[in-house]
């Protein structure tokens, strides 16, 4: 018995990060079954065209397809069940991800090409259908599942959650011959717990994951990345989780390991203004944390109610100015287009930004989501249909309908309040000490206003404090390469290679050729 989990993200650019980089569940969920015994495949069949996907799917002859279904990607991810059910008529189709949990009724409608929709987490649930199927029998018994079964719409008990994360298997291991997946850029993306202890409005993790979250342990953390650096040879990670800093005490154990480690690894994460201080700022700033993003959505305290955010401009305010101080660079989301907002909020957006001073930031324009209190209070009040994820075919579901210019708007100010000030970087070295967080960014700072001078010393100084850290090697041989001095910097990356032999820039500088995985169709 052979199975396929497969993605498609319906945008044509591949450069699109909802393209080029997998759901992380689906990687789990792949990981999952190959260590129970189960011959699975990953395939991103995102921006294929459809002789391709059909070409793979006549070669795989899979006998279980599951496809990851979430709201940008809800036509797409139907067309390839369609096509899915078309090429190979007598296979069993499964559907999963957070849009088919809360949609599974529409998607089991009469004539639907979706056979089974897993209900939230789905890593016991489809090895649970996997075994069923490979022994010949009925999956319908399996928890966790929604199904068409005469005419009706049957939803079996659901499935408690995994309750120790540490039992999931590190994905990466299992990458190596997925169809259309970048395996590098794809374990750059790291989960480290599920859930959030927010309930913001426009949010689906709190209907998803119950607002329990679940934790993975630090060392357990700690020992995927240390994987990956040794596989892939990555120096860099992005931590998904929604609230990475919600477990204070497993922050900074996890900072404490990456440095007593020796990992050398530079990283981002997503937090929320009242779940970090500056103790803890500290650790993740030592151990490699070299930005922080946060959720503001907005300057107004009347949208920010309106949004469900349980937060003030004031925690903004203080938040941002630790994060200033550590010498963190900071991120912000921000979401635009709320109806009722006036120009009185908007400007109080504005007035924030320029406060804080955010070295970059998103702007997104208010949508709807199932299972967000957002849709479900605006579908009561009559103000959008509730089938209108069917029946919409754009990507996203605007709150206001046709958004306005109120995003350019907020993103000219992101833009507008870039930090100048070069002393920084000395008031953080006094605070801190020797810190190679603080060198990179630094270094990076001078680089980009033509001060090779300065940035070479930034770096140069990571090399003679710790010689086995990559980032101040790697970064010498970019600015040497840059200003045509070729031969050192080719020894430079001949340094970095000494402590990661696998990392791609500097294998590639020295035109050694990596094999970085199939980044598309094939034939």
């Amino acid at each position: 018995m052979k199975m396929l989990l497969a993605y498609m993200s319906g945008a044509p650019d591949r450069n699109d990060p909802f393209v080029s980089v997998l759901p992380a569940g689906l990687c789990s969920l792949l990981a999952c079954l190959r260590e129970a015994g189960f011959d699975a495949l990953l395939a991103n069949f995102s921006g294929w065209p459809e002789a391709a996907v059909i070409k793979h799917l006549r070669l795989l002859k899979p006998d279980i397809i599951g496809i990851s279904q979430w709201t940008h990607n809800r036509h797409a991810s139907l067309d390839l069940a369609r096509l899915v059910r078309r090429e190979r008529p007598g296979s069993t189709v499964i559907m999963g991800g957070a849009h088919a949990t809360f949609r599974y009724k529409e998607l089991l409608a009469e004539g639907s090409p979706v056979d089974i929709v897993v209900l939230g987490e789905g890593e016991a649930t489809l090895q649970e259908i996997a075994g069923l199927v490979a022994a010949g029998q009925d999956w319908k018994s399996a928890r966790g599942i929604a199904f068409r079964h005469c005419g009706k719409v049957v939803v079996n008990d659901l499935r408690p959650p995994l309750l120790d994360l540490d039992l999931l298997p590190i994905a990466s291991r299992y990458l190596e011959d997925s169809i259309g997946v970048d395996r590098e850029l794809q374990s750059e993306f790291i989960l480290t717990a599920r859930g959030c202890p927010s309930a913001c409005y426009f949010c689906s993790s709190p209907g998803f994951w119950k607002r329990k979250i679940r934790f993975r342990s630090p060392a357990n953390i700690y020992n995927e990345i240390r994987y990956i650096r040794d596989k892939y040879g990555l120096i860099y990670y992005s931590l998904r989780d929604d609230t990475f800093t919600a477990d204070r005490n497993r922050t900074i154990e996890f900072c404490r390991l990456l440095i007593e480690g020796g990992a050398h690894l530079l990283w981002n994460c997503q937090s929320r203004v009242n779940a970090i201080d500056e103790e803890m700022l500290t650790w993740m700033k030592r151990a490699g944390c070299e930005c922080v993003q946060l959720g503001v959505e907005s300057g107004s305290p009347e949208i920010l109610k309106r949004l469900g955010k349980s937060i003030t401009p004031g925690q903004v305010e203080r938040a941002a100015s630790l994060i200033r101080k550590l010498g963190i660079n900071l991120s912000v989301y921000l979401i635009s287009n709320v109806p009722g907002e006036t120009e009185a909020d908007i400007k109080q957006t504005v007035e924030l930004i320029r406060r804080i001073r955010p070295d970059d930031g998103y702007v997104s324009p208010l949508a709807y989501y199932p299972g967000t209190k957002l849709f479900e209070d605006a579908v009561a009040k009559g103000l959008v249909d509730k089938d209108v994820f069917e029946e919409n075919p754009d990507v996203a579901v605007y709150a206001a309908g046709v958004p306005g210019p109120d995003s350019s708007r907020l993103l000219k100010a992101l833009a507008g309040h870039a930090q100048r000030d070069a002393g920084r970087f000395r008031r953080q070295k006094q605070l801190l000490g020797y810190c190679y967080t603080t060198n990179v960014l630094a270094g990076e700072w001078h680089r980009q206003n033509g001060n090779f001078t300065a940035a070479e010393q930034e770096f140069r100084e990571i090399t003679e404090k710790e010689a086995t850290n990559p980032w101040g090697w790697y970064l010498l041989g970019d600015l040497y390469r840059e200003q045509g001095e070729g031969r050192v910097a080719a020894q430079c990356c001949r340094k970095v290679l000494e402590v990661v032999p696998m990392h791609g820039p500097s294998l590639a500088a020295l035109g050694i050729k990596k094999e970085r995985g199939h980044d598309g169709p094939a034939g």
